[in-house]
């Protein structure tokens, strides 16, 4: 008798679409375990900069020291404190990823989570995230640095962890760990509610942006609006004001595709999109990019903010134009955060996994 032997086929289907659905909605189980992994390997790299390895990115070691918050301290002295805040970090997103509920307060968990994505995106991070990306875009990789590779890593390591406080809280409260959803459902989630929010959220994400804009194309067109007519002669000379103008005009761009958020044809691809009209916008593709980029616009205002306390700009008070508008960025990031979020409430339906609704 011949004998059967198992399929080829199945480690194939094991990887079809479907398959890979399936495994990233089953994220809350795993998403712990991938952000312990990846905290434990960068407080690693921490500790071998502390005990004198080279390649250290940050403070005084940092390409560009000036944009640091710690802009004058070393690697003896830096590198320690980072090592063992990412090691406290990897332990705490450990006890946030194993079953059941712990020892340790909820409330000492998610604090911890809280501060250690402050600490990163508030000290570490920096505008050369968001500045980079669109040197991306313009085919100017050699603008990538290892500080800035570096930065990217620590940010994802925790919102790594903030996506497993997310899964922990969920599930300590009963709560859906796809969709958060609770028996009793809130107002302010329904999609008639989140579509008045949301509105708001993305107009003001819209307005924000383009009163930085308008600085960099009044340079660009002649007029130092904001900054001195020595720095504009300078900024002339090298070129500058076309590059800035073509960042702004790429950020311009990109909130006024926030108003999809908000509109038919970001919930229906339009017309003039070949083999794609009419079809249903995905709900990631419009939430995961509005995401990313309000971190990262969050991030560089934040940092704007923090250089004007440390007196970085005293000396240049006569070109506010070059620093203020940087400011209100955060509010740029949390609106289309928000906006973003509203699109969220308003389109995913039916939980496919509670199914609630």
């Amino acid at each position: 008798m011949t004998q059967v032997t198992e399929s080829p086929v199945l480690p194939r289907q094991a990887r079809t679409p479907g398959a890979v659905r399936r495994r990233l909605a089953g994220w809350p189980r795993w998403i712990g375990y991938v952000a312990f992994l990846v905290l434990l390997a960068y407080g690693l790299a921490q500790t071998y900069w502390a005990s004198g390895g080279a390649g250290f990115p940050f403070g005084a070691d940092d390409a560009n020291p000036e944009y640091s918050a710690f802009e004058h301290v070393g690697r003896d002295r830096l590198a320690p404190w980072l090592a063992v805040g990412f090691l406290l970090s990897a332990g705490v997103a450990l006890l946030l990823a194993l079953p059941g509920r712990r020892r340790v307060p909820t409330g000492v968990l998610l604090g911890a989570t809280a501060a250690s994505g402050a600490a990163v995106f508030f000290t570490l991070a920096d505008f050369r995230i968001l500045g980079n990306l669109a040197y991306v875009f313009m085919l100017k990789f050699s603008a990538i640095n290892w500080t800035v590779i570096n930065q990217v890593f620590a940010v994802t390591a925790v919102a790594l962890m903030a996506a497993s406080a997310i899964a922990y809280q969920r599930r300590t409260t009963d709560a859906c760990g796809n969709c958060g959803r609770t028996g009793a459902g809130a107002e302010w989630t329904s999609p008639a509610s989140a579509a008045r929010w949301g509105r708001k959220a993305a107009w003001t994400a819209v307005v924000v942006p383009l009163l930085y804009a308008t600085t960099r194309w009044a340079w660009a067109l002649g007029y130092p609006l904001g900054i001195s007519d020595e720095l504009w002669q300078e900024g002339k000379e090298d070129h500058l004001w076309i590059l800035g103008a073509a960042l702004a005009t790429m950020g311009a761009l990109g909130s006024l595709l926030t108003l999809g958020l908000v509109q038919r044809w970001g919930e229906v691809f339009p017309r003039w999109m070949p083999g794609l009209r009419g079809r249903r916008v995905p709900i990631s593709l419009a939430v995961v990019p509005a995401w990313l980029v309000s971190l990262m616009v969050t991030i560089a205002g934040v940092m704007y903010i923090r250089l004007h306390f440390q007196g970085a700009f005293d000396n240049e008070k006569d070109d506010w134009g070059a620093t203020v508008p940087e400011t209100i960025w955060p509010v740029w990031g949390i609106a289309l955060a928000a906006a973003a979020l509203a699109y969220y409430f308003r389109r995913r339906g039916t939980c496919g996994h509670c199914g609630r609704g």
